[in-house]
């Protein structure tokens, strides 16, 4: 209605002003115009303009009780007046402000407290202070709120409390607001030069005529002690004064030059009133405003010294009840919420004593709540005590404390505050709020002394301890509502130790959704218990759970956070710019808020940066911008002090308010922009308990790495893996492209116009850079979308992301180097087979044409030969031509010789005993028995035992195990190449030797030079032995003289079937040379089909998931011998599983046949293009005809040179025949190789396929290869080129064969925890190293210090299920398992597994 009168008196002023002439634009100006004069007299009140008391008055009467509080508290900090009787237009009626004014709280000092400085903090409502009313009796030319204006100024600042006519639309007529009553005090501060009354007073000011409104008045008058009445005309209705009731003394303030205004007049009026001279103010011409307003001083102050008429507000609520004043407090609601708030803050005598009896679970047993969780996680006091078994007993007592909290019954407080807070929105409201008033105001007389003594003290006290008392003093005597939801979720945390079913559980299992539906109230919820300086972590999780449910799914989050020392308007600057309600300290008179940021430049906080870095042996972080986006051009926000002026007087600095407006503009725009990347609230849930867990460990600066991040680090590791594959996947297709074109180089399958072998590779080559470089741009810009991308939380992982783009560049080189090296093995071993095809060849040919010359002689016989006759004639032709040809005995090489002078060039560098040690031995005398490693010498078994000792292993177990794994890779890879029936190749045992050393560096076991060397001597002995072999093999088999002897019957027959032989031709053809090449083909595609397939499961999408899989897999078998082949021979026992994954999938889910018949059906469907291409170009020779079918294939297929050869000799069978015959022939090759595929088992398959589809697997999930220095988790960090090696499941170090030095038991110690202790290790012969400074040994692992980590429970149940069996195999006493290892079952082993893995 309000809105509806001013929208109806404006459209009234629109109409009035309708017919006015407007301004022209131009210059042009009427005669009419230029001699209309009248309306520069009118009023220039423009349509559309309200005066802010209407303003005012609507936004009042608009709002709910919770709103006006905020309009009044805001309106009173800024010395505004405030609404003390608010007018309705609607009902004619005014309301008592009582509610909407009670929130305001002031402090002064009055005189009589000037000496000892002491002050008055109250809320105002409850002050009982003299009131002095200004009101107008009928018309009056003075301003009487600029007057007040002045009255209440001193000479050094002049502030508009109230609005007057000259100030900006305060001359605009008012429409609702005649009526208003309003209300401002004066406060002194205690100082006689500044105090413009040295006792505190309340001002009214009545808005209006009092004749017209006489309840406003009459209720002015009985509560005030003076009213000051402002008059112009001597004939006004004097007879409203006259009430006898009335006990307030009344003032006439009048002015000289008033129309009627007599001395007479006075006297008339004078006596009619009963006043005396004294009590009549007239300002004459000749006084000016300065003057008179120090006449109205001094009379305000004449009533304050003799008047004992002093009333609240509070008091004020009665007279307006006898008047027919509405209160605003007597709603049923206010005054519900009153009722029920007195009723528990009436039995508060003594603060301290009362939270004891009322609030005993946030007590003493907090506390040391408190203290066991911190010490769970930062063990200061474990001394030489296990370190898990002090762990559960730190377990146990926690349990204690939470069972010593169930056995509290709910107090009856807590009861009816939970029953309050559970009732409607609005009572829910106004108790809370009466809550926090009361609370206030019982707390505040006491903390208001001990505030200033501890500010005091603060600044000028050394005595740490005197203001360590002063602080426990103010923690014990504040109470707020704080602490009642404080209790509440103690309440809450407790009954989560009680049984499900219990029905005290049960009864409490609403309070989270409680507290959630005040949150959304805007109430605070209280993070961190700033006593007990904890976070009740289940209750903030469970709150927080609820909001997402009454939000969802509008339920992202993003946290601003203000930081800075105490008393700096931290609360009030979030109260400002945001509206909400952070308690503030009442009366409290900041000086300035300042933004720490701004009196540090950037080299300060550099030098903190480095101090924290230091701190958590992070030392790499150098800069503030390291640790956080900080820009000192645009992060700076000066803010200037709150107030303006010297308190309790001074109004809000609008320079202030202006400042936050600006940086809460410039907030909003960040967080605009963060508004993709921010957190739903459940994630904020994941990010306060990380970060509570990392702030217990006091050093989460830069190690902090929460689960939220943990998960955003999978899913990038995730994305990688597949763009490596996809790398991997094409460079292996366009290797095995470019092997195809090296192996048909020189023959009619090349597709090169190159002739010269060297400038062949190179063009490869340099293809292949190209391919690499283009490979690698795409994964480059695959992570820079991905780090585009707003899902994903792609922001938490930007530190890793130059991590994976040195890994995809170090992918690239790794891939150019192999794939050169490829080339050029597969180009030397051409070269070789070229000289001997050459040699065969011309053989061949020889042989070719005495075949073609004993055809012709046979046939000018012009008889009938038989078989017999012609074999005996062919056995003739050919020892006669075998006695022609001069056979060239093959060289063979000395495969010892080569790989000793390589074992010698890798030994070299490690210095001359070394060399020594290599040439007292043979390599012939190497690898002919298996390796066993053996200390010689009483020096060298002493050393190697007090390394044992010192390192808690057994040595020499672990080298020999070492050196097992190492033979074991070694020998898989010479059983590979000798599977392909190569020439040995000088590579070879250079990637053998690489292999050692890079298990060896892996290997943190203090190798030595001679355990080193006898290793190599071993591996290089036995691939010698193996590779000679291969070498003549290879070399017998390619022997000139022997392949021709091996083809005579071949010869033979087509000497036989020279005739008209198309169908046996083409057989040949078919059989000889495509179904060799089609096979061959078909095993080196399959194996990256398999990966591609295998790929698709989630066990393999990261080595996390793999890891979980693993490990499932393992606890499911319940099987110690898996379970130690796992940790002792981890490569060979993952190889193993991944073999078995392979062929598990294959014979369930996947079909190997299908992945070999879409090969097939590939490669024939090329071979009959190619037949249909040869046709197509109408050669007259056979030969020219099959020749280009091999260069159509020439890419694909590798056509055996021998077998081409020898379908050569003696063909001259029909084309269209032959063509006919060669396409059913392949039918028939698809059909065959199809029956073959199907009835060759899995393994063979494997066997055969030239890329092992395990190995690629393996090398996908071992990722860097590097383990734990301590328990030998192998890393968990994506990519290769990591700057940093982390594994997220840590195991007790017992079950990496580590034993205590003395007791000789394998040791439960886990290196999450051992990390954080004050515990030593040895890696070296004598040093004891700190585990706290494990990254000075090993500067490269990242272990995180979390005590509680669920996921180590897996490795717990592990341990202490198999602890006999352990120790048997180790040679070792049984641990001492802590109790709580024993309760854990297979059930939450798996559990603590999907934790480690993100589920």
């Amino acid at each position: 209605m309000v809105y509806s009168n001013l929208i109806a008196s404006e459209r009234l002023s629109h109409s009035r002003n309708a017919d006015l002439p407007r301004r022209s634009n131009t210059d042009d100006v009427t005669e009419t115009e230029v001699c209309n004069f009248e309306d520069l007299f009118d009023s220039s009140n423009k349509p559309g303009i309200f005066n802010p008391l209407d303003i005012i008055t609507a936004l009042f009467l608009c709002s709910d009780g919770f709103v006006q509080q905020e309009l009044a508290l805001k309106m009173s900090m800024c010395q505004f007046s405030v609404p003390l009787l608010l007018p309705n237009c609607d009902t004619k009626q005014c309301t008592l402000m009582l509610w909407a004014i009670r929130d305001i709280v002031k402090k002064y000092r009055p005189s009589d407290l000037s000496e000892s400085k002491g002050f008055i903090e109250e809320r105002i409502v409850t002050s009982e202070l003299p009131m002095v009313s200004f009101v107008r009796l009928g018309e009056c030319s003075m301003s009487k709120s600029e007057i007040l204006n002045k009255l209440l100024s001193n000479s050094q600042q002049y502030h508009d409390t109230f609005v007057h006519c000259d100030m900006e639309c305060g001359d605009t007529p008012r429409r609702i607001s005649n009526g208003l009553a309003e209300i401002t005090w004066y406060l002194p501060c205690g100082n006689k030069n500044m105090d413009i009354f040295s006792e505190p007073v309340a001002i009214a000011n009545l808005r209006g005529d009092i004749a017209s409104f006489e309840t406003q008045f009459s209720f002015l008058w009985q509560t005030s002690a003076a009213v000051f009445v402002l008059f112009d005309q001597p004939d006004s209705k004097w007879e409203l004064l006259t009430d006898p009731k009335c006990k307030a003394k009344i003032y006439l303030v009048g002015k000289q030059n008033s129309k009627g205004l007599t001395p007479d007049g006075l006297k008339k009026i004078a006596n009619m009133l009963s006043l005396n001279k004294s009590r009549i103010l007239i300002k004459r011409k000749q006084t000016n405003d300065a003057d008179f307003v120090t006449e109205l001083k001094n009379a305000v102050s004449n009533v304050l010294s003799n008047t004992k008429h002093k009333i609240s507000v509070e008091q004020m609520a009665g007279i307006a009840d006898k008047l027919g004043i509405e209160v605003d407090e007597d709603s049923p609601e206010c005054q519900d919420g009153k009722e029920k708030a007195d009723a528990i803050t009436a039995e508060i005598k003594d603060t301290f004593k009362y939270k004891e009896e009322q609030f005993p679970l946030q007590g003493k047993i907090w506390k040391e709540l408190t203290f066991l969780e911190k010490e769970q996680f930062r063990l200061r006091e474990v001394g030489s005590e296990n370190i898990e078994d002090y762990i559960t007993k730190l377990k146990k007592k926690k349990e204690e404390k939470r069972q010593k909290q169930n056995s509290y019954a709910m107090s009856g407080v807590m009861a009816r505050f939970i029953t309050a807070i559970s009732s409607p929105e609005k009572e829910r409201g106004y108790f809370l709020k009466w809550m926090r008033m009361n609370l206030d105001n019982l707390s505040r007389v006491k903390l208001s002394g001990l505030r200033e003594k501890y500010k005091e003290k603060y600044r000028d006290s050394d005595n740490k301890n005197e203001i360590k008392e002063i602080d426990q003093q103010l923690s014990n005597s504040s109470l707020g509502v704080e602490h009642f939801f404080r209790e509440m979720g103690q309440i809450y945390e407790a009954s989560l130790y009680l049984p499900e079913t219990d029905p005290s559980r049960q009864q409490l299992l609403n309070l989270p959704k409680l507290c959630a539906q005040l949150l959304l109230d805007g109430f605070p919820l209280e993070l961190v218990d700033g006593d007990a300086s904890n976070i009740p972590l289940r209750w903030v999780r469970e709150v927080l759970y609820q909001l997402n449910d009454f939000v969802s799914p509008k339920n992202k989050i993003v946290v601003v956070t203000v930081l800075g020392v105490q008393s700096t308007g931290k609360s009030t600057l979030l109260n400002t710019m945001f509206g909400v309600q952070f308690a503030v300290s009442s009366g409290r008179c900041t000086r300035g808020a300042f933004m720490l940021l701004i009196k540090l430049l950037l080299d300060q906080l550099n030098e903190m940066t480095q101090a924290a870095a230091k701190m958590e042996k992070r030392e790499k972080n150098k800069k503030f911008t390291d640790v956080m986006e900080y820009n000192p051009d645009t992060g700076n926000c000066y803010i200037p002090g709150l107030w303006n002026g010297n308190p309790p007087m001074a109004p809000v600095n609008a320079g202030y308010s202006e400042a936050v407006y600006d940086l809460k503009k410039n907030i909003i725009q960040l967080l605009g922009k963060c508004g993709s990347t921010s957190n739903n609230i459940l994630e904020f849930r994941e990010w306060i308990t990380s970060l509570w867990k990392a702030v217990k460990h006091e050093n989460f600066i830069f190690s902090f790495r929460n689960s939220l991040v943990a998960d955003a680090y999978m899913r990038l590791c995730t994305e990688y893996n597949k763009w490596e594959w996809a790398f991997k996947k094409e460079m292996y297709t366009w290797v095995t492209n470019a092997e195809t074109k090296i192996s048909n180089f020189g023959t009619v399958a090349a597709t090169s116009d190159i002739f010269d072998m060297e400038n062949f590779i190179t063009e490869l080559e340099s293809e292949a850079v190209t391919e690499l470089m283009k490979l690698e741009s795409i994964i480059l810009e695959n992570l820079k979308k991905y780090f585009e991308q707003p899902e994903g939380h792609v922001h938490l992982v930007e530190r890793y992301r130059e991590d994976f783009s040195n890994s995809i560049k170090s992918l690239r080189a790794q891939t150019e180097s192999s794939v050169s090296n490829q080339l050029r093995v597969a180009a030397d071993l051409k070269k070789g087979k070229q000289r001997l095809d050459k040699i065969k060849t011309s053989y061949t040919e020889e042989i070719g044409k005495a075949v073609c010359e004993l055809i012709d002689e046979c046939r000018k016989k012009k008889v009938e030969m038989t078989d017999s006759e012609l074999d005996v004639s062919f056995d003739e032709m050919w020892i006669k031509t075998l006695k022609t040809l001069s056979f060239a005995a093959q060289q063979t090489s000395d495969i010892y010789a080569n790989i000793y002078r390589q074992l010698l060039t890798n030994i070299s560098p490690k210095g001359s005993h070394a060399c020594e040690l290599l040439n007292k031995k043979s390599l012939k005398d190497c690898g002919l028995k298996p390796f066993e490693y053996t200390p010689k010498g009483v020096r060298e078994n002493m050393k190697v035992a007090l390394k044992g000792l010192w390192s808690w292993k057994d040595i020499v177990k672990e080298r020999q195990k070492n050196a097992d794994s190492i033979i074991a890779d070694c020998s898989e890879f010479v059983s590979r190449k000798i599977e392909n029936k190569t020439n040995y190749h000088d590579t070879y045992i250079q990637e053998i030797l690489h292999i050692i050393d890079e298990k060896l560096n892996n290997d943190d076991v203090n190798s030595d030079i001679k355990f080193e060397v006898s290793l190599k001597q071993h591996i290089c002995g036995s691939a010698a032995r193996k590779f000679q072999k291969m070498h003549e093999d290879f070399i017998r088999e390619n022997d000139p003289q022997t392949c021709l002897q091996e083809n005579k019957e071949k010869f033979c027959t087509d000497f036989k079937d020279v005739f008209y032989q198309c169908q046996k031709k083409a057989e040949e053809f078919t059989n000889q040379c495509l179904k060799p090449a089609v096979e061959n083909f078909v095993y080196r595609s399959l194996g990256s089909d398999i990966v591609d397939k295998i790929l698709t499961k989630i066990e393999f999408s990261t080595r996390m998931s793999f890891q979980y899989m693993v490990l499932l897999d393992l606890i499911e078998k319940n099987n110690f011998e898996s379970f130690q082949r796992y940790i002792l021979s981890y490569e060979e026992y993952v190889k193993k599983w991944i073999i078995e994954r392979i062929e598990e999938k294959f014979s369930s889910e996947f079909s190997i046949s299908e992945l070999e018949d879409i090969r097939l059906r590939s490669c024939t469907e090329d071979i009959n293009i190619a037949i249909k291409n040869a046709k197509a170009e109408k050669t007259d020779s056979l030969k020219t005809f099959v020749e280009n079918i091999c260069k159509e294939l020439g890419d694909k297929l590798v056509i055996s040179q021998d077998a081409l050869n020898a379908f050569m000799v003696l063909n001259k069978a029909d084309q269209e025949q032959f063509t006919h015959w060669l396409r059913e022939c392949v039918k028939e090759m698809k059909e065959a190789l199809r029956e073959k595929f199907k009835n060759t088992d899995f393994d063979a398959t494997l066997r055969h396929l030239h890329l092992k589809p395990q190995d690629e697997l393996f090398r996908r999930v071992v990722g860097c290869g590097k383990q734990c220095p301590f328990c030998k988790i192998p890393c968990d960090a994506g990519g290769k080129a990591h700057s940093e090696h982390f594994a997220s499941l840590h195991r007790p170090n017992g079950l990496g064969q580590y034993r205590s030095m003395f007791s000789r038991k394998l040791c439960t110690d886990i290196c999450s925890s051992l990390v954080i202790s004050d515990k030593t290790f040895s890696c070296t012969e004598i040093a004891l190293q700190p585990y706290k400074e494990y990254r000075k040994i090993f500067p490269d692992w990242n272990i995180p210090p979390d005590s509680s980590l669920k996921a180590s429970e897996y490795w717990k149940y592990v341990m202490n299920k198999y602890n006999m069996k352990f120790a048997e195999a180790y040679v070792a006493k049984p641990a001492d398992i802590p109790d709580d290892w024993g309760e854990i079952t297979v059930d939450q082993a798996k559990d603590s597994l999907k934790k480690y893995n993100g589920k």
